[in-house]
C-alpha cells in the first residue's frame, strides 16, 4: 500500500503491544550502578513544616543519599506556568496530603521505599480548605476570576418570559494510565544528561530539569519513545517526576530511576478539575434561550498548574452548540488543599458543555416540551452566529450530525418503546439521551500552536521520521508516517518513526489539545516536501525533463517526458541525488494560522476550527439499588477526511467510554483530613469491558472535508468524542424522571453513582 493517507493502517506498535514486546521505560536495561528513588510525602493537608529528619534514614542499608530542598542547585520550582510557587520539595509549608517533601535514593527500589516510609515528619497542622464552597466563601483562588460577557444580560433576564435557576456539580477524574509516572535519568560527561520520561511534553521536561539543576537547556536531552497512556496526566506532572530523577542523577553521578507505584501516583498527582455550577437562564414560550448567567467554580487544588487554560476552555465551551444572545460566564479557580488539578482529556471542555445541557433539560420540563426539539431550536446557524467570545461558527455540521444520529439510532421508535416500557415497569426504568457537540480545536495559548519535524531520506530509499509529538497509544506516529509516505509515494513500511527527542526537534509543544496530528502532520509534510522538491529538481536536470514530468507513486519515480517514459525506484533516485550532492535531510515547521486570543478581554479566535458530533445513549436504572447500565450508544463524529479511519474509530470508542466513566462510576473521595482514600482499582472504579455499551455504533461523518487547511483536510479526534458521553448523563436523568411524574426536572450530580441516582429518584418521587 503506497497511498496510505485515509487508509485504515494498523498502529505501528500494534503487534508489539499485543505480544508484550513494546519497550517502556521500566523495560529498559539498567546500566551497572543504577540507583532507584522513592518520594517522601506529606501526611498532612495543610500546615507548617516543623521537622523533616532525613539524617536518620540516610544511614539505613542501601541508602545512597536523601535529597531535600537544600540539595537543589538551581531553582526549587517545577511550575508548568513558569510563574513559580510550585516547589519540587516543600519548604516551610505543606499544602496537601501527598506533597513531595524529600526523596530517598538507594541501591534498590525496596531499600528506597523502605527508607522513605521511615522519615520522621512533624507538621503543625491548620484547617485545610477541602471543597469549592469553602474556597468561594473565603475567596481563595489561584488566579483572578475570568469572565466572558456578551449583550445586556441583566435586562434580558428580567424581560424574558420565563426564568429558571439551578445548581449542580461534577466530580474530578483520575487519569489511570496503564504506565504510571516514571523517569530514568542517565548522566553523561560535562554535565550532560539524557532523561527518559513518560511525558506528553518533552520540552517541559527539559526545561524543568535544567531549572532544577541550574544549567542551560542544551545540557538536558529528554527522550520519549512511547507512553503507556497519558490523557493529560503526563503533560505537567511528568515534568517534576523527571526533574526529581535528574536531580538525583546529578547528585550521585549515577543513573537513577524514579517510578511511582499506583498508590503514590494517585496521591501525589493532579486530576480532572471538579466543578460547581450555579446558573440562571431566561427563555421564551418556545424554549428559545435568550440569556444565560453562569458561574463555573473549579477546584484547582493547591497551585496554579494548568488551571488557567482549563478554565478558559470551560468558559469558551459553556455555550456548546447553542446561540445565546445575552451571555455571562464567570469562572472561579478555587484554591483547596488537595492535589493540584491538571490537564485531562477535553481540558475543561467537558466541564463547560454540561451547563447548557442541564439548562435545556430544565427548560423542557418547565414548558412540557421535548428537550431534544428545544436543543435543535437553539442550534448555532451556519456561518452567521458568533460565539460569546467573538468567533464565527463556520463549517457548521450540527444539523447533519444531529439528523444522522437520530436516524441511525431510530430515535422515534425507541422513544416510544422506552416510554411504554417505563409505564409497565415499576422497578427498572430506561432513559434515552441525546447530545450535540461543538468543540474548538487549538491550544488556548496561540504560541503553543506550533510544531517541528525532521526527516532523513537514506540512499536505499528508507526514511527516518522525527517530530515533536509523543506516542501514547493514540496512533500519532502511524498517522504522521502516513503523511510522509503520501508525500513521497512510498510504502509506509519504508518510514521509520523514531523516539521523540529534544535533541532532534527542539522547543516542542505538548502532545495535547487534540492537535497532535494537526501540528506534527503539517510539520512532517513540510520537511518531506522540501526533500521531495530537491529530488524533483535534481531528477529533472539529470534526466533532461521538466519538473512537471516527475511523478512519485507506488515506490517509484516516473519521468514522463515527451517521447519516453522512464521509471526508477525511489531508492535509486535517492542514491542518484546523493551522488549529485543533494541534501536528503530537512526540517519542517508549522504554525496554526488565523488564531488569536486576548486573555484579559476573553475575546478572539482561539480555535482554528470546530469539530462537531452528536450522540444518543440508552440506559437502564434499578430504582431500588440505584445501579445503572448503558445499553446502547450511537455516535456520529466529524473527523473531516480521516487520516486513518481505524485509528480514529479506536479513539472515538475509547474516548466515549472514558467520558462515560467520568460521568457514572469514577468517584474520587477525600476524608475530612484531606487524605485521598480512592487510591487504586479496589477503591476507584474505572469502566471495564462489561461497562462498554453492548450495542455500540460509531459513524464518522461522511463527505465532510475540513474547509480550513488542515493536514489532508482531516480533523482532530482525540478529545471531542469524550464529550459525547454527556448523552449518558442526559439519559440517566431521563430514566430518573420516569421514576416520578415525568415532569419534574432532575438534579443529578456526577459521577452518577448508585447513591446519587437513588437520591435523585427520591427527589422526583417527592
Amino acid at each position: 500500500m503506497t497511498a496510505t493517507v485515509r487508509h485504515p493502517v494498523r498502529h505501528d506498535s500494534a503487534l508489539k503491544h499485543t505480544t508484550g514486546q513494546a519497550l517502556y521505560i521500566d523495560d529498559m536495561p539498567e546500566p551497572p550502578g543504577t540507583l532507584h528513588a522513592a518520594l517522601v510525602l506529606s501526611p498532612v493537608a495543610s500546615g507548617r513544616l516543623r521537622k523533616l529528619d532525613l539524617a536518620a534514614v540516610a544511614a539505613l542499608p542501601g541508602v545512597v543519599v536523601v535529597l531535600g530542598p537544600d540539595d537543589v542547585p538551581g531553582t526549587n520550582d517545577v511550575s508548568a506556568s513558569g510563574k513559580g510557587g510550585e516547589p519540587l520539595f516543600a519548604m516551610d509549608r505543606v499544602e496537601f496530603v501527598g506533597q513531595t517533601l524529600a526523596m530517598v535514593v538507594a541501591t534498590s527500589l525496596d531499600a528506597a521505599r523502605h527508607a522513605a516510609e521511615r522519615v520522621a515528619i512533624e507538621v503543625e497542622a491548620d484547617e485545610p480548605i477541602l471543597d469549592i464552597e469553602t474556597a468561594l466563601a473565603r475567596k481563595a483562588y489561584v488566579q483572578a476570576p475570568a469572565t466572558i460577557l456578551r449583550g445586556d444580560l441583566d435586562t434580558a433576564l428580567k424581560s424574558a418570559a420565563h426564568r429558571l435557576s439551578a445548581e449542580f456539580q461534577v466530580g474530578g477524574q483520575e487519569h489511570f494510565y496503564l504506565e504510571g509516572q516514571i523517569a530514568f535519568a542517565l548522566p553523561g560527561e560535562d554535565g550532560d544528561m539524557i532523561v527518559h520520561s513518560s511525558t506528553q511534553h518533552p520540552t517541559e521536561v527539559q526545561h524543568i530539569c535544567a531549572h532544577l539543576l541550574g544549567c542551560d537547556f542544551n545540557r538536558i536531552t529528554a527522550v520519549v519513545r512511547r507512553l503507556g497512556g497519558g490523557f493529560g496526566g503526563k503533560e505537567s506532572n511528568a515534568s517534576w517526576v523527571a526533574g526529581a530523577a535528574a536531580l538525583a542523577a546529578h547528585k550521585t553521578g549515577r543513573p537513577v530511576k524514579l517510578r511511582l507505584p499506583r498508590e503514590i501516583d494517585m496521591i501525589a498527582t493532579g486530576k480532572r478539575h471538579p466543578f460547581l455550577y450555579r446558573y440562571s437562564v431566561g427563555f421564551d414560550d418556545d424554549g428559545r434561550v435568550l440569556a444565560l448567567d453562569a458561574m463555573l467554580a473549579a477546584d484547582a487544588g493547591w497551585s496554579l498548574d494548568l488551571t488557567p487554560g482549563v478554565m478558559a476552555r470551560a468558559l469558551t465551551h459553556t455555550d456548546n452548540a447553542y446561540w445565546i444572545p445575552h451571555f455571562r460566564a464567570v469562572g472561579y479557580a478555587c484554591k483547596t488543599n488537595k492535589q493540584s488539578n491538571t490537564a485531562f482529556r477535553g481540558f475543561g471542555g467537558p466541564q463547560g458543555v454540561v451547563v447548557m445541557e442541564d439548562a435545556l433539560d430544565r427548560i423542557a420540563h418547565h414548558l412540557g416540551r421535548d428537550a431534544n426539539e428545544i436543543r435543535a431550536l437553539n442550534f448555532y446557524a451556519e456561518g452567521r452566529d458568533e460565539t460569546p467570545y467573538g468567533q464565527t461558527v463556520d463549517e457548521n455540521h450540527l444539523a447533519r450530525c444531529w439528523a444522522e444520529v437520530k436516524k441511525g439510532g431510530d430515535y422515534e421508535r425507541r422513544r416510544s418503546e422506552i416510554d411504554a416500557f417505563n409505564r409497565a415497569s415499576p422497578i427498572l426504568k430506561r432513559g434515552l439521551g441525546l447530545f450535540p457537540l461543538k468543540f474548538g480545536i487549538s491550544f488556548n495559548l496561540p504560541h503553543m500552536n506550533q510544531a517541528g519535524a525532521l526527516v532523513h531520506v537514506y540512499i536505499d530509499g528508507s526514511i527516518r521520521l522525527n517530530h515533536g509529538g509523543t506516542e501514547m497509544g493514540q496512533g500519532l506516529f502511524v498517522k504522521v508516517a502516513q503523511v510522509v509516505a503520501e508525500v513521497f509515494g512510498v510504502d509506509i513500511d519504508r518510514i521509520r518513526p523514531s523516539a521523540t527527542s529534544t535533541a532532534e526537534v527542539p522547543n516542542t509543544s505538548p502532545t495535547a489539545a487534540s492537535t497532535g496530528s494537526d501540528l506534527n502532520g503539517w510539520a512532517a509534510w513540510e520537511a518531506a516536501n522540501t526533500i521531495k522538491q530537491r529530488m524533483i529538481a535534481f531528477a529533472a536536470e539529470h534526466f533532461s525533463a521538466s519538473q512537471s514530468d516527475i511523478e512519485f507513486a507506488e515506490g517509484n519515480v516516473r519521468i514522463a517526458k515527451p517521447g519516453s517514459n522512464q521509471v526508477v525506484s525511489f531508492g535509486e533516485l535517492a542514491k542518484l541525488c546523493w551522488l549529485g550532492r543533494v541534501s536528503l535531510s530537512a526540517t519542517g515547521f508549522y504554525k496554526t494560522p488565523k488564531i488569536h486570543w486576548d486573555g484579559a478581554a476573553m475575546r478572539g479566535r482561539p480555535f482554528f476550527y470546530f469539530s462537531f458530533g452528536a450522540a444518543m445513549a440508552e440506559v437502564a436504572i434499578d430504582t431500588l439499588t440505584g445501579e445503572s447500565r448503558v445499553l446502547r450508544a450511537d455516535l456520529v463524529q466529524d473527523c473531516g477526511e480521516s487520516l486513518n479511519p481505524a485509528i480514529d474509530r479506536g479513539q472515538i470508542e475509547g474516548a466515549f467510554v472514558q467520558g462515560q466513566g467520568w460521568l457514572t462510576c469514577e468517584e474520587l473521595w477525600w476524608d475530612k483530613q484531606g487524605k485521598l482514600r480512592t487510591i487504586g482499582p479496589s477503591t476507584y472504579k474505572i469502566p471495564g469491558s462489561r461497562d462498554v455499551p453492548p450495542v455500540f455504533n460509531v459513524t464518522m461523518l461522511a463527505n465532510a472535508p475540513s474547509r480550513e487547511a488542515t493536514i489532508f483536510r482531516s480533523k482532530a479526534v482525540g478529545e471531542p468524542p469524550l464529550l459525547l458521553a454527556t448523552a449518558v448523563w442526559t439519559a440517566l436523568k431521563d430514566a430518573i424522571a420516569a421514576a416520578g411524574d415525568g415532569r419534574t426536572a432532575v438534579r443529578l450530580d456526577a459521577p452518577a453513582t448508585p447513591e446519587r441516582i437513588l437520591a435523585a429518584i427520591a427527589t422526583v418521587k417527592a
